[in-house]
Protein backbone atom coordinates (compact mmCIF):
# COMPACT_ATOMS: atom_id res chain seq x y z
CA UNK A 1 0.00 0.00 0.00
CA UNK A 2 1.43 3.34 -1.03
CA UNK A 3 1.11 6.59 0.88
CA UNK A 4 -1.67 7.95 -1.32
CA UNK A 5 -3.81 4.87 -0.71
CA UNK A 6 -3.19 5.19 3.01
CA UNK A 7 -4.48 8.78 3.08
CA UNK A 8 -7.44 7.86 0.86
CA UNK A 9 -8.49 5.08 3.24
CA UNK A 10 -7.95 7.36 6.24
CA UNK A 11 -10.12 10.08 4.70
CA UNK A 12 -12.83 7.55 3.84
CA UNK A 13 -12.86 6.26 7.42
CA UNK A 14 -13.03 9.78 8.89
CA UNK A 15 -15.91 10.78 6.59
CA UNK A 16 -17.87 7.61 7.24
CA UNK A 17 -17.83 8.34 10.99
CA UNK A 18 -18.32 12.11 10.95
CA UNK A 19 -19.64 12.64 14.46
CA UNK A 20 -17.06 10.41 16.09
CA UNK A 21 -14.27 12.04 14.10
CA UNK A 22 -15.42 15.56 15.04
CA UNK A 23 -15.62 14.67 18.74
CA UNK A 24 -12.18 13.09 18.52
CA UNK A 25 -10.75 16.21 16.87
CA UNK A 26 -12.40 18.51 19.41
CA UNK A 27 -9.71 18.00 22.05
CA UNK A 28 -7.01 18.71 19.48
CA UNK A 29 -8.84 21.83 18.26
CA UNK A 30 -9.14 23.17 21.81
CA UNK A 31 -5.53 22.30 22.66
CA UNK A 32 -3.95 23.87 19.57
CA UNK A 33 -6.27 26.89 19.74
CA UNK A 34 -5.49 27.46 23.43
CA UNK A 35 -1.73 27.40 22.88
CA UNK A 36 -1.98 29.87 20.00
CA UNK A 37 -4.30 32.19 21.95
CA UNK A 38 -2.19 32.23 25.11
CA UNK A 39 1.16 32.69 23.35
CA UNK A 40 -0.31 35.33 21.02
CA UNK A 41 -1.85 37.32 23.88
CA UNK A 42 1.34 37.17 25.94
CA UNK A 43 3.36 38.35 22.94
CA UNK A 44 0.84 41.17 22.48
CA UNK A 45 1.23 42.19 26.12
CA UNK A 46 5.02 42.10 25.78
CA UNK A 47 4.87 44.29 22.67
CA UNK A 48 2.55 46.70 24.48
CA UNK A 49 5.04 47.00 27.36
CA UNK A 50 7.93 47.51 24.94
CA UNK A 51 6.01 50.25 23.11
CA UNK A 52 5.18 51.92 26.42
CA UNK A 53 8.81 51.89 27.43
CA UNK A 54 9.80 53.21 24.00
CA UNK A 55 7.60 56.24 24.61
CA UNK A 56 9.40 56.74 27.92
CA UNK A 57 12.81 56.57 26.28
CA UNK A 58 14.09 53.03 26.00
CA UNK A 59 17.40 54.35 24.66
CA UNK A 60 17.96 56.56 27.71
CA UNK A 61 20.49 56.08 30.49
CA UNK A 62 20.04 57.86 33.82
CA UNK A 63 23.12 58.77 35.85
CA UNK A 64 23.39 60.06 39.39
CA UNK A 65 26.75 61.05 40.81
CA UNK A 66 27.72 62.11 44.31
CA UNK A 67 30.45 64.70 44.15
CA UNK A 68 32.90 65.12 46.99
CA UNK A 69 35.35 67.87 47.85
CA UNK A 70 38.23 66.22 45.99
CA UNK A 71 36.38 64.12 43.43
CA UNK A 72 33.72 65.59 41.24
CA UNK A 73 32.19 65.56 37.79
CA UNK A 74 30.47 68.57 36.27
CA UNK A 75 28.30 69.13 33.22
CA UNK A 76 31.28 70.16 31.09
CA UNK A 77 32.84 66.73 31.71
CA UNK A 78 29.60 65.01 30.67
CA UNK A 79 29.24 66.99 27.44
CA UNK A 80 32.87 66.26 26.61
CA UNK A 81 32.33 62.56 27.30
CA UNK A 82 29.46 62.45 24.79
CA UNK A 83 31.61 64.26 22.21
CA UNK A 84 34.34 61.65 22.71
CA UNK A 85 31.93 58.74 22.15
CA UNK A 86 29.92 59.79 19.08
CA UNK A 87 29.31 56.21 17.94
CA UNK A 88 27.25 55.34 21.01
CA UNK A 89 25.84 58.55 22.49
CA UNK A 90 23.59 61.04 20.76
CA UNK A 91 23.27 63.65 23.49
CA UNK A 92 23.15 64.42 27.21
CA UNK A 93 21.28 66.82 29.44
CA UNK A 94 21.83 67.77 33.06
CA UNK A 95 18.65 67.51 35.15
CA UNK A 96 17.74 69.66 38.13
CA UNK A 97 14.30 69.18 39.67
CA UNK A 98 12.78 71.17 42.49
CA UNK A 99 9.31 72.02 43.77
CA UNK A 100 8.19 75.65 43.73
CA UNK A 101 5.00 77.66 43.96
CA UNK A 102 4.06 79.18 40.63
CA UNK A 103 1.60 82.06 40.30
CA UNK A 104 -0.18 84.31 37.86
CA UNK A 105 -2.10 86.99 39.69
CA UNK A 106 -4.33 85.25 42.22
CA UNK A 107 -4.10 81.84 40.53
CA UNK A 108 -1.39 79.55 41.82
CA UNK A 109 -0.13 75.96 41.89
CA UNK A 110 1.59 74.76 45.04
CA UNK A 111 4.57 72.40 44.99
CA UNK A 112 4.83 72.32 41.20
CA UNK A 113 7.86 70.35 40.01
CA UNK A 114 10.12 72.50 37.83
CA UNK A 115 12.60 70.59 35.69
CA UNK A 116 15.80 72.32 34.71
CA UNK A 117 17.24 70.97 31.47
CA UNK A 118 19.64 71.70 28.65
CA UNK A 119 18.50 72.52 25.12
CA UNK A 120 19.05 68.86 24.15
CA UNK A 121 16.18 67.65 26.35
CA UNK A 122 13.52 68.50 23.74
CA UNK A 123 14.96 66.13 21.10
CA UNK A 124 15.93 63.44 23.60
CA UNK A 125 12.37 63.15 24.91
CA UNK A 126 10.54 63.80 21.63
CA UNK A 127 8.74 66.84 23.00
CA UNK A 128 6.34 68.56 20.61
CA UNK A 129 5.57 72.23 21.06
CA UNK A 130 2.22 73.62 19.95
CA UNK A 131 3.62 77.13 19.89
CA UNK A 132 6.83 78.98 20.67
CA UNK A 133 10.25 77.42 21.18
CA UNK A 134 12.17 75.31 23.64
CA UNK A 135 14.99 76.50 25.86
CA UNK A 136 18.17 77.33 23.90
CA UNK A 137 21.87 77.51 24.68
CA UNK A 138 21.81 81.28 25.25
CA UNK A 139 19.10 80.85 27.90
CA UNK A 140 21.25 78.32 29.73
CA UNK A 141 24.50 80.26 29.46
CA UNK A 142 22.92 83.50 30.68
CA UNK A 143 20.63 81.84 33.25
CA UNK A 144 17.61 83.50 31.70
CA UNK A 145 14.30 83.38 33.52
CA UNK A 146 12.37 81.69 30.71
CA UNK A 147 10.23 78.57 30.78
CA UNK A 148 8.27 76.11 28.67
CA UNK A 149 4.97 74.95 30.16
CA UNK A 150 2.40 72.22 29.65
CA UNK A 151 -1.28 72.78 28.95
CA UNK A 152 -2.30 71.85 32.52
CA UNK A 153 -0.27 74.77 33.88
CA UNK A 154 -1.79 77.07 31.26
CA UNK A 155 -5.35 76.02 32.15
CA UNK A 156 -4.73 76.46 35.88
CA UNK A 157 -3.04 79.88 35.73
CA UNK A 158 -4.68 81.57 32.74
CA UNK A 159 -8.15 82.06 31.32
CA UNK A 160 -6.81 81.96 27.78
CA UNK A 161 -4.57 79.64 25.78
CA UNK A 162 -2.73 82.55 24.18
CA UNK A 163 -0.04 82.84 26.85
CA UNK A 164 3.16 82.95 24.77
CA UNK A 165 5.32 85.81 26.06
CA UNK A 166 3.31 86.19 29.26
CA UNK A 167 4.91 86.04 32.69
CA UNK A 168 4.44 83.68 35.61
CA UNK A 169 6.16 83.88 38.96
CA UNK A 170 8.18 80.93 40.23
CA UNK A 171 8.83 81.40 43.94
CA UNK A 172 8.21 85.10 43.40
CA UNK A 173 10.64 85.47 40.48
CA UNK A 174 9.13 86.37 37.10
CA UNK A 175 9.63 83.87 34.24
CA UNK A 176 8.65 84.51 30.63
CA UNK A 177 6.80 81.71 28.84
CA UNK A 178 8.62 81.04 25.58
CA UNK A 179 6.93 77.77 24.57
CA UNK A 180 3.93 75.55 25.23
CA UNK A 181 4.07 71.74 25.07
CA UNK A 182 1.41 70.17 22.85
CA UNK A 183 -1.43 68.58 24.82
CA UNK A 184 -1.22 64.79 25.08
CA UNK A 185 -3.23 63.71 28.15
CA UNK A 186 -6.27 66.03 28.43
CA UNK A 187 -4.38 68.56 30.56
CA UNK A 188 -4.80 66.49 33.72
CA UNK A 189 -2.89 67.07 36.94
CA UNK A 190 0.11 64.77 37.29
CA UNK A 191 0.07 63.89 33.59
CA UNK A 192 2.63 64.69 30.90
CA UNK A 193 0.76 67.99 30.41
CA UNK A 194 1.57 68.98 34.00
CA UNK A 195 5.11 70.22 33.42
CA UNK A 196 7.38 73.25 33.54
CA UNK A 197 10.84 73.28 31.95
CA UNK A 198 13.48 75.95 32.50
CA UNK A 199 17.26 76.35 32.01
CA UNK A 200 19.04 74.00 34.39
CA UNK A 201 21.52 76.71 35.31
CA UNK A 202 18.69 78.95 36.52
CA UNK A 203 16.88 76.23 38.48
CA UNK A 204 20.16 75.04 40.04
CA UNK A 205 20.79 78.54 41.37
CA UNK A 206 17.20 78.93 42.64
CA UNK A 207 17.33 75.58 44.45
CA UNK A 208 20.81 76.32 45.82
CA UNK A 209 22.31 73.32 44.04
CA UNK A 210 26.08 73.65 44.12
CA UNK A 211 26.87 70.95 41.56
CA UNK A 212 24.69 68.97 39.18
CA UNK A 213 24.12 65.37 40.29
CA UNK A 214 21.62 64.02 37.77
CA UNK A 215 22.08 63.50 34.03
CA UNK A 216 20.19 61.81 31.25
CA UNK A 217 22.06 60.33 28.29
CA UNK A 218 20.52 59.32 24.96
CA UNK A 219 22.12 56.53 22.94
CA UNK A 220 21.39 55.90 19.27
CA UNK A 221 19.15 52.97 20.10
CA UNK A 222 18.31 50.22 22.56
CA UNK A 223 21.15 48.08 21.24
CA UNK A 224 23.70 50.70 22.36
CA UNK A 225 22.49 51.01 25.95
CA UNK A 226 24.58 48.19 27.40
CA UNK A 227 27.79 49.51 25.80
CA UNK A 228 26.85 53.01 26.90
CA UNK A 229 26.42 51.93 30.51
CA UNK A 230 29.86 50.29 30.51
CA UNK A 231 31.51 53.36 28.97
CA UNK A 232 29.86 55.60 31.55
CA UNK A 233 30.81 53.35 34.44
CA UNK A 234 34.48 53.29 33.35
CA UNK A 235 34.54 57.06 32.78
CA UNK A 236 32.89 57.97 36.08
CA UNK A 237 34.94 55.49 38.11
CA UNK A 238 38.11 57.05 36.70
CA UNK A 239 36.85 60.43 37.95
CA UNK A 240 35.32 59.47 41.31
CA UNK A 241 37.26 56.27 42.19
CA UNK A 242 34.32 54.87 44.13
CA UNK A 243 31.41 52.78 42.80
CA UNK A 244 29.25 53.96 45.72
CA UNK A 245 29.37 57.49 44.28
CA UNK A 246 27.94 56.32 40.95
CA UNK A 247 24.46 55.12 40.08
CA UNK A 248 23.65 54.17 36.48
CA UNK A 249 20.26 52.85 35.40
CA UNK A 250 18.25 52.39 32.24
CA UNK A 251 14.88 51.18 31.02
CA UNK A 252 16.58 48.40 29.08
CA UNK A 253 17.56 46.39 32.14
CA UNK A 254 14.01 46.58 33.46
CA UNK A 255 12.61 45.70 30.05
CA UNK A 256 14.91 42.68 29.80
CA UNK A 257 13.56 41.44 33.13
CA UNK A 258 9.99 41.96 31.93
CA UNK A 259 10.78 40.09 28.69
CA UNK A 260 12.06 37.13 30.69
CA UNK A 261 9.05 37.16 33.01
CA UNK A 262 6.51 37.30 30.17
CA UNK A 263 8.37 34.61 28.22
CA UNK A 264 8.42 32.32 31.26
CA UNK A 265 4.75 33.01 31.97
CA UNK A 266 3.89 32.37 28.32
CA UNK A 267 5.75 29.05 28.39
CA UNK A 268 4.03 27.97 31.63
CA UNK A 269 0.55 28.93 30.43
CA UNK A 270 1.24 27.40 27.02
CA UNK A 271 2.35 24.21 28.74
CA UNK A 272 -0.83 24.11 30.82
CA UNK A 273 -2.90 24.61 27.66
CA UNK A 274 -0.79 21.91 25.98
CA UNK A 275 -2.06 19.36 28.52
CA UNK A 276 -5.29 19.33 26.55
CA UNK A 277 -3.25 18.08 23.59
CA UNK A 278 -2.17 15.12 25.70
CA UNK A 279 -5.79 14.48 26.67
CA UNK A 280 -6.74 14.71 23.00
CA UNK A 281 -4.05 12.13 22.19
CA UNK A 282 -5.53 9.72 24.72
CA UNK A 283 -8.93 10.31 23.14
CA UNK A 284 -7.50 9.46 19.71
CA UNK A 285 -5.98 6.26 21.08
CA UNK A 286 -9.31 5.21 22.61
CA UNK A 287 -11.23 5.91 19.41
CA UNK A 288 -8.67 4.08 17.31
CA UNK A 289 -8.85 1.05 19.63
CA UNK A 290 -12.63 1.08 19.17
CA UNK A 291 -12.12 1.41 15.43
CA UNK A 292 -9.80 -1.61 15.40
CA UNK A 293 -12.43 -3.66 17.24
CA UNK A 294 -15.17 -2.59 14.85
CA UNK A 295 -13.07 -3.28 11.77
CA UNK A 296 -11.62 -6.63 12.79
CA UNK A 297 -13.26 -8.44 9.89
CA UNK A 298 -12.06 -5.77 7.46
CA UNK A 299 -8.53 -6.28 8.72
CA UNK A 300 -8.89 -10.08 8.34
CA UNK A 301 -10.14 -9.72 4.76
CA UNK A 302 -7.30 -7.38 3.84
CA UNK A 303 -4.74 -9.74 5.32
CA UNK A 304 -6.24 -12.71 3.53
CA UNK A 305 -5.97 -10.78 0.26
CA UNK A 306 -2.26 -10.20 0.80
CA UNK A 307 -2.02 -7.06 2.95
CA UNK A 308 1.19 -7.14 4.93
CA UNK A 309 1.62 -6.29 8.60
CA UNK A 310 3.27 -2.97 7.75
CA UNK A 311 0.35 -2.07 5.43
CA UNK A 312 -2.16 -2.45 8.26
CA UNK A 313 0.17 -0.66 10.66
CA UNK A 314 0.66 2.31 8.33
CA UNK A 315 -3.08 2.50 7.53
CA UNK A 316 -4.09 3.02 11.14
CA UNK A 317 -1.13 5.31 11.95
CA UNK A 318 -1.97 7.49 8.94
CA UNK A 319 -5.60 7.59 10.04
CA UNK A 320 -4.64 8.70 13.56
CA UNK A 321 -2.20 11.27 12.19
CA UNK A 322 -4.83 12.59 9.77
CA UNK A 323 -7.36 13.09 12.55
CA UNK A 324 -4.73 15.02 14.52
CA UNK A 325 -3.71 17.06 11.48
CA UNK A 326 -7.29 18.01 10.64
CA UNK A 327 -7.96 18.91 14.27
CA UNK A 328 -4.70 20.88 14.45
CA UNK A 329 -5.54 22.84 11.28
CA UNK A 330 -8.99 23.77 12.56
CA UNK A 331 -7.41 24.63 15.92
CA UNK A 332 -4.98 27.00 14.21
CA UNK A 333 -7.79 28.81 12.40
CA UNK A 334 -9.86 28.92 15.60
CA UNK A 335 -6.96 30.17 17.74
CA UNK A 336 -5.73 32.72 15.19
CA UNK A 337 -9.19 34.27 14.83
CA UNK A 338 -9.91 34.32 18.55
CA UNK A 339 -6.55 35.79 19.62
CA UNK A 340 -7.07 38.78 17.31
CA UNK A 341 -10.64 39.20 18.56
CA UNK A 342 -9.64 39.04 22.25
CA UNK A 343 -6.69 41.36 21.61
CA UNK A 344 -9.02 43.99 20.13
CA UNK A 345 -11.33 43.72 23.13
CA UNK A 346 -8.57 44.19 25.74
CA UNK A 347 -6.75 46.81 23.67
CA UNK A 348 -3.64 44.76 22.91
CA UNK A 349 -2.23 44.25 19.42
CA UNK A 350 -2.25 40.44 19.69
CA UNK A 351 -1.64 38.10 16.77
CA UNK A 352 -0.77 34.42 16.34
CA UNK A 353 2.97 33.80 16.27
CA UNK A 354 4.58 31.59 13.66
CA UNK A 355 6.46 29.71 16.37
CA UNK A 356 3.32 28.82 18.34
CA UNK A 357 1.53 27.68 15.16
CA UNK A 358 4.38 25.42 14.04
CA UNK A 359 4.99 24.07 17.54
CA UNK A 360 1.36 23.34 18.42
CA UNK A 361 0.60 21.79 15.02
CA UNK A 362 3.74 19.63 15.13
CA UNK A 363 2.92 18.47 18.65
CA UNK A 364 -0.68 17.69 17.68
CA UNK A 365 0.39 15.54 14.73
CA UNK A 366 3.16 13.93 16.77
CA UNK A 367 0.74 13.06 19.58
CA UNK A 368 -1.68 11.60 17.06
CA UNK A 369 1.03 9.39 15.60
CA UNK A 370 2.35 8.31 18.99
CA UNK A 371 -1.05 7.51 20.48
CA UNK A 372 -2.19 5.97 17.22
CA UNK A 373 0.71 3.51 17.19
CA UNK A 374 -0.70 1.21 19.89
CA UNK A 375 -4.07 0.65 18.16
CA UNK A 376 -2.25 0.31 14.83
CA UNK A 377 0.10 -2.28 16.28
CA UNK A 378 -2.87 -4.19 17.71
CA UNK A 379 -4.58 -4.15 14.29
CA UNK A 380 -1.42 -5.25 12.48
CA UNK A 381 -0.93 -8.10 14.94
CA UNK A 382 -4.37 -9.65 14.45
CA UNK A 383 -4.41 -13.20 13.19
CA UNK A 384 -6.28 -13.17 9.83
CA UNK A 385 -8.21 -16.39 10.62
CA UNK A 386 -9.33 -15.11 14.05
CA UNK A 387 -10.19 -11.73 12.48
CA UNK A 388 -12.37 -13.38 9.83
CA UNK A 389 -14.22 -15.42 12.45
CA UNK A 390 -15.05 -12.35 14.59
CA UNK A 391 -18.59 -11.00 14.61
Amino acid sequence: MNLFQGFRLAFKSIVSNKMRSILTMLGMIIGVGSVIIIVGLMQGVTNYIVDSFSDMGINMISVRVTNTGTRHVDEADMFEFVSNNPDVFDSVTPLVTSSFTIKNGTASIENETITGTAETYEKMNNLTLSTGRYINYADIKNRKAVCVVGTYVVSELFETNNVLGKTIKINGEPFTIVGIIEESEDSEEGSADDCVYAPYTKIARMSYTGTISNYSFATYGREYVEDGEKLLDDFLYEKLLDEDLIKISSMTSLLTTIDKMTSTLSAVLGGIAGISLLVAGIGIMNIMLVSVTERTQEIGIRKSLGARRKDILSQFIIEAGSISAFGGTIGILFGASLVIFIGNIVGVNAAPTVGSIILSFSISVGIGLIFGYMPAKKAAGLNPIDALRSE
